[in-house]
């Protein structure tokens, strides 16, 4: 009964987050931790006993196991979960919500302008301007982190963006963009047009400050030339000729 009952929550779970209750959920998270137990009244005692999902990854591991079915190894497994919790909405509080190139600027400035290795971040922005996602690389080089273009593909393909920001620092450099980052952008813009994406912009945060693509009036000529289309259109007018 358990396995058919696991399924169809699961099945549920596909559908987004809209689909489940917050005892669902958590009664899904304990499937890991309690294999072979029902999950179902654990999890409603849970929510009882703690008022609410943040209650229950709030609580210590001792009053987690003051819980009817919750053993020690139960207990740790949830506040690890609470605490990856604390710590994402940690990194994530000084994060501006909406995109703005002047405060994303002002942002980057202040989380990459000591930073002692290059770094490059991808935001992913909505329709409404929010920025939902990002992703950083970083291999510890003071001169430059590669990204495999195969990467920032798959970012676009899962998160399915309106639009993109790439940021990336020159470590005790002034921020000027070079040949690379000229060409760097021009590659994202090709994979962004390729699906549908649109590049806001390209920021650089360097000793001096920042440099922004889209500030520097650059951008507009960088989506034009590098949009699949007009790529397409014009090789083909090459092999006319």
């Amino acid at each position: 009964m358990h396995e058919g009952h696991r399924k169809r929550i699961m099945d549920r779970l596909k559908s987004g987050p809209d689909s489940l209750q917050d005892h669902e959920i958590l009664e899904i998270l304990l499937f890991n931790a309690l294999p072979r137990v029902n999950t179902n009244p654990i999890a409603h005692d849970l929510i009882k006993s703690f008022g609410s999902l943040s209650g229950v990854f709030s609580a210590s591991v001792e009053q987690l196991c003051s819980v009817r079915g919750i053993g020690s190894s139960a207990a740790e497994y949830i506040r690890c979960i609470g605490m990856c919790f604390e710590r994402v909405r940690a990194y994530t509080e000084d994060l501006p919500r909406y995109f703005n190139v002047h405060t994303y600027s002002q942002y980057l400035e202040n989380n990459l302008r000591d930073a002692p290795y290059e770094v490059l971040q991808i935001f992913c922005v909505d329709k409404n301007g929010k920025v939902f996602f990002r992703k950083t690389f970083g291999n510890e080089s003071e001169r430059a982190v590669v990204v495999d273009p195969t990467e920032i593909s798959r970012i676009l393909v899962a998160q399915a963006p309106r639009a993109v920001v790439v940021a990336h620092n020159h470590p005790h450099e002034v921020c000027r963009p070079s040949a690379d980052d000229d060409d760097f952008t021009a590659q994202v813009q090709v994979l962004c047009s390729a699906n549908n994406v649109k590049l806001y912009d390209h920021i650089i945060i360097g000793s001096d400050g920042a440099y922004s693509y889209y500030l520097a009036g650059r951008m507009d000529d960088i989506r034009r030339r590098y949009d699949v289309q007009n790529i397409i259109a014009r090789n083909g007018t090459n092999e006319t000729r």
